[in-house]
């Protein structure tokens, strides 16, 4: 099946309909599997000088160097810790390739058209521009991330801006 939503501020609608679900912190998110080139565990990144604290460094995937993105950083959760769940998801995005830190990676979710409700207008650690909307499975809720807009916005600074 696939689910629709819509694109904030914008009556275009989207189809999608599975998602990879990630945990950061107590809440949980996920982004378009389609999205997805792997999951890896997290190794020692390289620094780069004076690149934003969220951008942990680069590390280098089968000759392609890849920058890493510290999602608990980015949105303000706390400092972050580095354990045996930490996973770095390896995302494709307008033909670059990104990692993003997070703290675990549960399961892959089909949702319909029904289980995804428009984002909240209040304010959250993400901003709503970043936000599909809100996936529904029985008691859990996963906070959809539209992965493109995050990673193109001009503070990520990571992939030019998508052709509209």
């Amino acid at each position: 099946m696939s689910a629709s939503t819509y694109l904030p501020g914008d009556a275009q609608q989207i189809s999608i309909s599975e998602f990879l679900a990630f945990k950061l912190g107590q809440e949980e998110y996920g982004v378009d599997i389609l999205k997805v080139q792997e999951i890896r565990g997290y190794e020692t990144v390289t620094r780069i000088a004076s690149a934003p604290d969220f951008i942990k460094g680069v590390v280098n995937l089968r000759g392609t160097i890849v920058p890493i993105v510290d999602m608990r950083i980015k949105f303000n959760l706390g400092i972050p810790g580095y354990d045996q769940f930490t996973v770095v998801i390896v995302l494709n995005i307008a033909n670059r390739v990104v990692g993003m830190v997070v703290d675990s990676v549960s399961d892959v979710t089909t949702l319909d058209p029904g289980q995804i409700k428009p984002p909240p207008s209040i304010g959250t650690a993400l901003n709503t521009d970043y936000l599909l909307g809100l996936g529904t499975i029985d008691e859990r809720m996963l906070i959809l991330v539209d992965i493109d807009r995050l990673m193109s916005s001009s503070d990520m600074g990571l992939i030019e801006k998508l052709a509209a």
